[in-house]
């Protein structure tokens, strides 16, 4: 056998290495190499996300409070900057709904919907939210995004569907009201006033919903979003529908978005930041689901902390771009899953259609009627609506439903300022872990089960140990934040077993031992034994008795004192019990 050089090892390591810093700033060069076969599958797979994704990002930008073409720029740049950065190739990024519906309430408080100053924030939130990201990107903090429970996503996300389909009525409807601090007090003033309903403006709604709803359910293969827009587009031309005062796009300026430095107000940025950072969270929430949905199906890995980067510099992007907050669409992901796309090329190609629209078919774009973007807005959200996984997180742990349905009403309570409903949840959702960790399940009748082990004895009808043995089974690592909860525990059970010589502790769920359990057990040690009782232990794991060996302790109970199995322990304690 012949031996590897020591300086040639060191070499392939030295250029791994180098080659995965590489990977790490410039994803795009770890995609499949490019063949006839995969360059066909992403051409094709681009066009048909861009017939999608055209449709769409006009709807996501009225959704928005802004005008179409900021769909249209943040459906192009952006899109591009995400596929080459991100770390799941086959994401599709650009403008969707629930970003836009946060960037529009995250405004409205700040500036009247429609001015300058609206737009100039809505700019500032994609930028700050995009810093934010990349910051926990680079920061390998991806994994704290998991502190949002499912519960309180669900909450907040069956909510916010409703608030995107409520905010759509006027436009259905072809009613202007004035809006007020209160989304459902807007809503009742639009059902006051159906006396001012447009005819045309719902005619053409109801109709879109209708066709988009049989696209979807008896023909999902065709472009039902494209054709609907199309069909409608012609329909308002031909009956004039903006003379007889139906809204309509209107005009959309033609050529490639101008790049240009955002506008810095401190004011803006103090009251934006908290905003921001929800959009971070929630926007790179629903870039994750994509990504693990596209990560089981093709088999490929997704790095959480790369995809932070790439959705950040995304939306950092779309800022300089003067655009809106972007993330990657659940649903345009997967079209592209489903039209077989192998790499982030096919993203390109869809931009590649956005830019065309931008240079030749703004024009065409006038006449589409805003109500059939209501409808299209409307038909996307359905897919949010998920009332099933309240109902699981219930039927899992009421403290779980309790958030989710605390959260689903403190967001329709706040919209449209529906920030505060996902960080009411989040705050709800902290303070119920924490509760529950602070009192942590703990048994104290215990019998010894067949299998050598401690068992809770009435579920399995086990005999009681000798009135001489007290036992306790504690579910929870021993931390400074349940120490006085374990320690109430264990006097409480020497109170209530005043024959007791021993209390027996089954360790077999404390997975961590810090400082403050470490002293709260020296001074149980201590007080037992002044009170003619001896603490012992069975089953601890062995990080938990490493930290009792560098401490001391394992020698202040007594190596006696310490079993490695419950069997063990009860057999021994039976014979000392004898000698009292």
């Amino acid at each position: 056998m012949t031996a590897t050089p020591l300086n040639k090892t060191t070499t392939d390591k030295t250029s791994q290495s180098k080659w995965s810093f590489i990977l790490h700033l410039f994803p795009f060069l770890g995609w499949q190499r490019f063949t006839g076969l995969t360059l066909r599958d992403d051409f094709i797979a681009g066009i048909t996300v861009s017939l999608v994704a055209i449709p769409q990002a006009l709807a996501y930008a009225q959704l928005a409070g802004l005008p179409p073409y900021y769909g249209l720029y943040a459906a192009f740049i952006p899109t591009i900057i995400g596929a080459l950065f991100g770390s799941s190739a086959i994401l599709s990024t650009g403008p969707v709904a629930m970003t836009s519906l946060l960037t529009a309430a995250s405004i409205s408080p700040l500036a009247v919907a429609g001015s300058e100053n609206f737009y100039t924030y809505a700019i500032l939130l994609a930028l700050l939210s995009g810093l934010i990201q990349i910051g926990f990107g680079l920061a390998r903090m991806g994994v704290l995004l998991n502190l949002l429970s499912h519960p309180v996503l669900m909450g907040f996300i069956n909510a916010a569907a409703l608030i995107i389909s409520i905010s759509q009525i006027p436009s259905l409807l072809g009613i202007t009201v004035k809006q007020s601090p209160h989304l459902l007090l807007d809503t009742w003033n639009v059902f006051t006033h159906l006396d001012s309903l447009h005819a045309m403006s719902l005619a053409i709604g109801l109709g879109a919903i209708i066709l988009l709803f049989a696209f979807k359910k008896f023909f999902p293969k065709l472009p039902g979003v494209l054709i609907t827009v199309v069909l409608f587009t012609w329909i308002s031309y031909s009956t004039g529908f903006a003379d007889h005062g139906g809204k309509v796009v209107g005009e959309i300026p033609s050529g490639l978005p101008g790049l240009s430095v955002p506008s810095f107000e401190w004011t803006a940025i103090r009251d934006l930041l908290p905003a921001a950072f929800v959009v971070a969270l929630i926007s790179f929430v629903e870039a994750m689901s994509s990504c693990k949905v596209i990560s089981m199906k093709t088999r490929t890995r997704w790095d959480e902390n790369q995809e932070l980067i790439g959705q950040g510099l995304a939306k950092v992007t779309a800022a300089f771009c003067q655009s809106m907050p972007v993330s990657g669409s659940f649903s345009r992901s997967a079209i592209n899953l489903a039209s077989n796309a192998r790499t982030g090329l096919s993203s390109l190609i869809s931009a590649g259609f956005v830019l065309a629209t931008l240079v030749f078919f703004t024009g065409a774009l006038y006449h589409l009627p805003k109500p059939v973007l209501a409808a299209m807005i409307m038909m996307a959200v359905v897919n949010l609506v998920n009332v099933k996984s309240i109902v699981h997180a219930w039927r899992a742990s009421k403290d779980d439903g309790m958030a989710a349905i605390i959260t689903f009403f403190a967001t329709l309570i706040f919209a449209p300022n529906i920030q505060n409903g996902i960080l009411t949840g989040i705050i709800l959702s902290l303070s119920l872990f924490l509760y529950r960790r602070m009192r942590p399940r703990i048994i104290v009748a215990l019998g010894l089960h067949s299998d050598g082990t401690l068992r809770e004895a009435a579920r399995f009808d086990l005999p009681l140990l000798p009135s001489q043995i007290g036992t306790l089974r504690f579910d929870s690592s021993l931390l400074f934040f349940n120490v006085a909860y374990f320690e109430d525990a264990i006097l409480k059970l020497m109170q209530n077993k005043p024959n007791a010589k021993f209390i027996l502790i089954a360790g077999h769920g404390i997975n961590q031992l810090d400082g403050s359990g470490v002293e709260i057990i020296s001074s149980l040690v201590r007080h037992l034994r002044e009170n003619g009782i001896t603490l012992v232990f069975s089953g601890l794991k062995m990080q938990v008795l490493e930290v009792m060996e560098r401490t001391g302790l394992i020698a202040y109970i007594g190596s006696n004192n310490i079993y490695n199995t419950d069997k063990i322990a009860i057999e021994s304690l039976y014979i000392r019990a004898k000698e009292f």
